[in-house]
């Protein structure tokens, strides 16, 4: 009995220790948290409830963040902060915010912000290609030696005009086979748009239909859509989960695959590399790499060749192929709208000649339809994200160095006081009232500043000659029975439109 007194009682204060310690540990843990969240800025822009650990992580809608911004603006104002764990996030809402940070105060937003996930599809420290690389000497020397490079290669140039046409041609050839059928447009002008960029870059195309072009395709929409949600965040602010067995190989198998098809096209690439003959961007930078250690810390090594390819592959393709997805859907939405365009293209072009570049100026109602669909379509709502490289200011709030920064570029495209109509599909925001084009200030598809895509030239030309020359072949209807299309789209880091059929009948 007093063994049994003796092992109650021993059992008792253990219980007790340990109750003790899980209190101590919970406290401890609370005040480490109130640390690590505590903000001891004077005029900080102010922002939702942050819960403990997770912080202000349940205020968003990953899904469609663009929307939850627009809301939170509403009731804190155009400049608002957020909380994602334990790493501070100051939103940017409307044309003058966003204008004032990117363009007046450009360098203060330069960097970027480091993302631990892409460590595992090849992303770090030293070689981060283009698009996220960090703000600095080998950013710059790589963006100088890409833009320089690109242009050599006819980017805005004729050489570059003559393949985009030839391309367009290919594209009809391949929508005139489904003989007035319904089909998806998604497949053949994705094909198209990823042969521009493809033929720059690896110096080869893919036949439409092509398996392999297919699997490519198949392999980046899984890419870009592993990177949308709320676990993807998670895991980027507490890399510490990344450290978990198989967690990296589940969550971001869609980016791993990616690469390893990149590695393919450029291993092959070198295989019948001539340092005498230069073919395309990648012997540009293979012939940068056999410079030597000078130019591996200017940032020309392999990892870096295998991410620069891929930034441009992936910005080179996906944005222009939605943007055209939604300018169809658009004709196919407003009907009278596409015949305009076409009386246009019959009265400058005709039923035969390609569009040129040069025809872009006589052409204002079909060059006000292109920046329409752009405007409205809302491509990359959210932009990528900026980072402060030092302490700064914008409109009164101080924004500390290092904080992550988000430019609501939707609340840009339809700012309500830049725009007539702006949740409306309205060509006429381009035109003045005598029918000539008129450029925009809030017009900012491509973001603005030292950060602005890189490929924006590329991309006008191909969504004036693409487009113009789809309307010049086809009138565009919905085939009979068909529901009317969703006019809305669905966010995965871009914003493209829900899949639709459409029948293309020959002009």
């Amino acid at each position: 009995m007093a063994l049994l007194l003796w092992l109650g009682s021993q059992l008792s204060t253990c219980w007790n220790n340990i109750s003790i310690l899980g209190v101590f540990l919970t406290v401890f843990t609370l005040v480490l948290d109130f640390m690590k969240r505590r903000k001891k800025w004077s005029h900080y822009p102010p922002g939702p409830t942050s819960l403990p650990f997770i912080g202000t992580m349940l205020h968003i809608n990953f899904r469609s963040p663009h929307l939850s911004f627009n809301q939170l603006s509403k009731k804190f104002g155009n400049i608002f902060c957020l909380q994602n764990c334990w790493t501070n996030v100051v939103v940017l809402n409307g044309y003058k915010t966003v204008k004032d940070a990117l363009v007046h105060r450009s360098e203060d937003f330069a960097d970027r912000p480091y993302f631990s996930i892409y460590e595992h599809v090849g992303y770090g420290t030293k070689s981060e290609g283009i698009v996220m690389a960090r703000y600095g000497h080998v950013w710059k020397e790589l963006r100088k030696f890409t833009l320089t490079t690109l242009r050599n290669f006819g980017m805005g140039k004729k050489p570059l005009e003559e393949r985009v046409t030839e391309e367009a041609a290919y594209l009809c050839s391949a929508i005139r086979s489904e003989e007035g059928h319904p089909f998806d447009p998604l497949l053949p002008i994705n094909n198209a748009v990823c042969n521009v960029i493809c033929t720059t870059i690896y110096g080869e195309r893919f036949a439409y239909g092509d398996e392999m072009f297919k699997k490519l395709q198949h392999l980046l929409e899984n890419s870009i859509s592993a990177e949308v949600g709320f676990l993807p965040e998670l895991l980027n602010v507490v890399p510490i989960l990344l450290r978990i067995p198989g967690v990296p190989q589940k969550v971001f198998q869609g980016q791993k695959k990616l690469m390893d098809f990149i590695d393919v096209l450029i291993n092959k690439h070198r295989e019948t590399w001539n340092p005498a003959y230069t073919r395309d961007f990648t012997d540009v930078f293979l012939k940068e790499m056999e410079k030597g250690k000078g130019a591996e810390e200017e940032g020309f090594n392999h990892n870096n060749l295998r991410l620069v390819t891929s930034d441009l592959f992936v910005a080179g393709s996906e944005t222009t192929s939605i943007t055209l997805r939604w300018a169809l859907l658009y004709m196919l939405l407003y009907p009278e709208i596409q015949s305009k365009v076409q009386a246009e293209i019959d009265k400058v072009l005709g039923r035969e000649r390609s569009p040129t570049m040069e025809d872009q100026v006589s052409m204002p109602y079909t060059n006000a339809v292109i920046h329409e669909v752009q405007r409205c379509g809302d491509i990359v709502p959210t932009g990528l994200r900026h980072m402060t490289l030092r302490d700064t200011e914008i409109q009164g709030f101080f924004i500390p160095k290092g904080t992550t920064i988000i430019t609501n570029l939707s609340s840009v495209l339809k700012d309500e006081t830049m725009w007539e109509k702006p949740n409306q599909f309205y060509p006429e925001h381009f035109l003045d009232v005598n029918g000539r084009f008129v450029k925009r200030e809030a017009f900012m598809p491509f973001s603005a500043g030292r950060r602005i895509c890189l490929g924006e030239q590329l991309a006008r030309m191909e969504l004036f000659i693409f487009f113009t020359t789809l309307l010049q072949k086809f009138t565009f209807v919905l085939p009979e029975n068909q529901p009317r299309p969703r006019e809305d789209g669905y966010f995965a880091f871009t914003c493209a439109p829900y899949p639709y059929q459409v029948r293309a009948v020959p002009r």
